[in-house]
């Protein structure tokens, strides 16, 4: 089975646990998520099947959206609602001060990863060290935040939708808006809407695929290449098909700027490659495409 499942990952699963759930359903063999969400968050979590697990990377690289509340007032030892609070400040925030804070924070900025991460440092992910009470350094990572939108403040909640570069925590985005803020504030729901192209509204959550029959659920798995649409299409014919999927280089005659390519031959999608002064590098193939090529070349 091979393809794409825009699954709306479900409170209080983590994702691992979300996607064998899904690759039982489909009887899968072979699956993989694209980008973690936390227990406690929700949303748009892209199941690969098969082969489309090689074309992750696009989405591993791309924006994501989210609508994010935080609560005001206090802080809590993990930055979010699964933290014990460890310190309650008085909320005054109206929706002016709101909205210039959030301004502040648009464009690139410097962030902290936090403990409570996967983040790995020797190894080992943060959380491991801080369960066994210790910390480590970590260094300020750079991030791009391209929106920024208050969407609601009522009492002591804020709740912002923010895109936002891969590598963002919105978990520590959220306490440095409290920070800002003068009262503190930690994470209390999370929802990713989009990543890259890919967007919730065309997502199923499991009720809803659990109720499909067989069919009905393999109807809901989009084509490999919806993976790499944001790479140029370049159409090869059979002969270049098959030297491509022996490891070999092609010279183009026509005139092509370099950079990674989306590739298909007879209209069929057979993988990525790199174009470079010219010449065509095979990258990322189907495996199809591979065991053709040497059947064609014993025959």
């Amino acid at each position: 089975m091979d393809g794409v499942l825009l699954f709306d990952k479900p409170l209080e699963l983590s994702s691992n646990t979300a996607l064998q759930k899904v690759r039982r359903l489909y009887n899968a063999e072979k699956a993989g998520h694209t980008g973690t969400l936390d227990p406690l968050a929700t949303g748009l979590l892209p199941v690969c099947f098969g082969e489309a697990t090689k074309f992750t990377l696009s989405l591993l690289d791309a924006d994501k959206r989210y609508r994010a509340t935080i609560r005001l007032g206090q802080r809590t030892t993990t930055g979010d609602a699964e933290g014990e609070v460890i310190e309650t400040r008085p909320v005054a925030v109206d929706q002016a001060r709101a909205a210039t804070v959030l301004a502040r924070f648009l464009g690139e900025i410097r962030q902290l990863p936090p403990m409570h991460s996967a983040l790995k440092h020797q190894g080992k992910p943060l959380y491991e060290y801080i369960r066994k009470g210790e910390t480590v350094e970590r260094e300020l990572r750079t991030i791009f935040i391209r929106e920024l939108t208050l969407e609601r403040l009522q009492d002591s909640e804020l709740e912002f939708s923010v895109l936002c570069s891969k590598g963002t925590y919105v978990r520590t985005l959220a306490e440095d808006i409290g920070e800002m803020l003068g009262c503190g504030g930690h994470l209390i729901a999370l929802r990713r809407t989009g990543i890259g192209e890919f967007s919730l509204d065309h997502a199923y959550t499991l009720e809803q695929l659990e109720a499909m029959d067989a069919g009905s659920r393999d109807a809901c798995l989009m084509p490999l290449d919806s993976l790499v649409q944001n790479l140029p299409p370049l159409e090869l014919d059979e002969v270049q098909a098959n030297r491509l999927a022996q490891g070999q280089k092609l010279g183009l005659t026509d005139a092509f700027p370099s950079g990674k390519r989306r590739l298909y031959a007879g209209g069929r999608f057979i993988g990525i490659g790199d174009l470079e002064g010219g010449r065509l590098v095979p990258g990322r193939l189907l495996s199809g495409v591979a065991r053709a090529a040497a059947r064609r070349d014993t025959a």
